[in-house]
Parts: C-alpha cells; structure tokens; sequence
C-alpha cells in the first residue's frame, strides 16, 4: 500500500496540528501549575474551574503523551513505508483525536468559546482536531479494505 497524496497530507495536516499539543501537554506535565499551560488550554486569564477539571486535564495530558502521540508517531511511519500496520495505528490516532476532541468540543464550549471567537474553536481549538480525526479514520479504513485514494 504505498502512500499517496492524501497519505501525505493527512501525516503533515496531522503534525501540524498535533506538535503544538505536544508541547503544551509536555508541559503541562512537568509543571501543571504554571501559567502558560495554562493558558494555552483554557484561556487568557482563566482558571480551573475545579479539581475534577485540572485532573481532567492531567489525565488527558497523560494518555495523549502515553497513548495518542506513540501511535500518531508510528502509524505515520507505517503509513509513510506502505505498511498495512501503520493503516491500524494511524486510524487508533484518528479515533483518539475524534474521540476525546468531539466529548471536549461539547463539554467545553460554553468556557473556551467565548474567550477564542468562533473561528479559532471551530479550527484550531477543537475543530482540526474532529475533521483530521474522522478524516484519519475514515482512510485508513478505506486502505485497509483495499481502496486507493
């Protein structure tokens, strides 16, 4: 299955969106009291509206570096060396990032979207995350069924 160029604009539209994240997630880990975490994730001059939500936060901070990320990583170079395993890890990104960003896009609108503008929620803050997600998803099982795109 060798790549092509919806492949590689899926991995490039992926770490674009995804190495921001990993950054602010690293971080966030090493130092969840500081403010520039933050305020990369709830907003200029915002707080934790509680502990479940700080935990929230640490926990999903935790799993993307330990889950998310790793199969972002190697389903990218599988999918890059035409490996029907790399189709697998690449659709688990996908369906993490659709996932979790569909329950956030929901659960936090009604504090992040006031403070952002539409545009940037519906790109950037959660938006890219949904679309590459599902987009993600959606091809690599269409790979691994056989079709070519």
């Amino acid at each position: 299955m060798e790549p092509t160029l919806v492949t590689w604009a899926l991995v490039i539209w992926g770490a674009i969106t995804l190495a921001p994240l990993v950054l602010v997630q690293l971080v966030f880990l090493r130092r969840p009291d500081s403010p520039k975490p933050k305020e990369w994730l709830i907003g200029k001059d915002e707080d934790w509206r509680d502990k479940t939500h700080l935990r929230s936060a640490r926990g999903m901070a935790l799993a993307d570096c330990l889950l998310h990320f790793p199969l972002f990583v190697l389903g990218s170079a599988g999918v890059l060396m035409g490996a029907s395993w790399g189709y697998v890890l690449f659709g688990a990104a996908g369906a993490i990032a659709l996932y979790i960003n569909m329950v956030l896009w929901v659960t936090e609108k009604e504090f992040v979207y006031p403070s952002r503008g539409a545009f940037k929620y519906f790109t950037y803050y959660w938006g890219f995350f949904v679309y590459w997600g599902a987009l993600t998803l959606a091809y690599a099982a269409l790979r691994i069924s056989g079709i070519e795109i």
